[in-house]
């Protein structure tokens, strides 16, 4: 098995992909550069960019990285992508082809979903969005899945969506969201508490490190209320008010940090009648604690190790004062060069106020 924290050859092979059998079936070799994009936050899920001397538009790639270490050797695959927009150039001497490419989930963009579409109250939402995705010839595999959710009422198509959006939108009634496979085959997720994960890969700063020496942290505090408002009015004509302020001075966004007051108003508490002052104080309360959580996004380079997007990890850099954060992967850019540095993004939230709050998990955040 390969070590990634240490020193090892690697090189990239690619294959046309058949797109029925999904086995490879035709080596490249006039690849000449290629960089894979992952990214939760795309509907796709990423893309690719290929750079080759031949035009592979409309074909499937198959991606690898082969890792020799001693007598050990894996060939671990990093993505199937459909070839598309080929753009030539030439210097002289060579041509050169650059292909825009996509994940297989790009073909369910390109077919809207039949107008009244439903499915109805009581089917099994991961099993009939499975049958969707195969009835609809969508040409890569589709895995498995075994839950029991059902619908509490029946789930209509909407004019406007495509396979791709009906079929998310479907599965989040279960709490499953659509993923890839390093080979390109479509797998459910499962929605995933960071919390109640254990890391995937532990990213430390010391001997045996794969981190590069450049992180950068960011946050959005901006509209983040130090002080809530709730004013309740019952049906009754029973009127109650309560105010819960942040001025905790370990906060980031307490007054005495900002120096100034940031209020939210809260005039329709989801309560009921007859509440009292007390329990509309614990509204309150619960409620500036809910606007005081924040995501905390982190950007680095590693050596490339096998962290999937969504895998929860942890990073122990103390030279940047990050220390024993768990964290949530959201985006990877791999470029297929000896070395396969892969630039990563992971996010993790935090209570600014009422409890875990910001101070040690990292010291400095943009």
């Amino acid at each position: 098995m390969i070590d990634w924290t240490k020193s090892m050859r690697q090189t990239f092979e690619y294959y046309i992909v058949e797109p029925y059998t999904w086995f490879d079936i035709e080596q490249l070799t006039a690849i000449k550069s290629c960089s894979i994009t992952r990214d939760l936050t795309l509907d796709t899920l990423g893309s690719a960019s290929i750079e080759s001397s031949d035009d592979l538009n409309d074909k499937y790639v198959r991606v690898y990285l082969i890792a020799t270490q001693g007598d050990e050797k894996e060939k671990i695959p990093l993505g199937t992508f459909l070839a598309q927009s080929p753009s030539t150039s030439f210097d002289g001497k060579v041509h050169a082809v650059s292909h825009d490419a996509y994940t297989p989930l790009i073909e369910l963009t390109e077919k809207p979903m039949a107008m009244g579409f439903a499915v109805r109250k009581g089917e099994n939402v991961v099993r009939r969005a499975r049958g969707i995705l195969l009835d609809y010839s969508l040409r890569a595999p589709v895995g498995d899945c075994e839950d029991a959710t059902t619908l509490t009422g029946d789930f209509l198509s909407d004019p406007s969506d495509t396979r791709l959006t009906f079929v998310s939108d479907l599965l989040s009634n279960a709490k499953y969201s659509l993923g890839l496979d390093e080979l390109g085959r479509l797998i459910f997720e499962p929605y995933k508490d960071l919390n109640a994960l254990q890391p995937r890969w532990i990213y430390t700063d010391d001997n045996s490190s794969i981190l590069y020496p450049e992180l950068s942290a960011s946050r959005d505090i901006f509209g983040v209320p130090n002080k809530v408002e709730v004013v309740f009015s019952s049906s009754k004509g029973d009127f109650l008010t309560s105010t819960e302020v942040n001025d905790d001075e370990t906060s980031i966004v307490s007054y005495q940090a900002r120096g100034r007051w940031i209020v939210r108003r809260d005039s329709s508490p989801d309560v009921v009648d007859g509440i009292n002052q007390e329990q509309l104080d614990a509204y309150a309360h619960k409620k500036l604690v809910d606007l005081s959580s924040v995501d905390f996004e982190l950007s680095y380079r590693h050596g490339y190790c096998p962290v999937r997007l969504g895998d929860c990890v942890m990073l122990n850099y103390r030279r940047a004062d990050v220390r024993n954060t768990k964290a949530k992967v959201i985006k990877q850019v791999i470029d297929c060069i000896p070395g396969c540095p892969v630039q990563e993004t992971a996010v993790f939230t935090k209570k600014l106020y009422g409890g875990d709050i910001f101070g040690e998990t990292i010291r400095q955040a943009g």
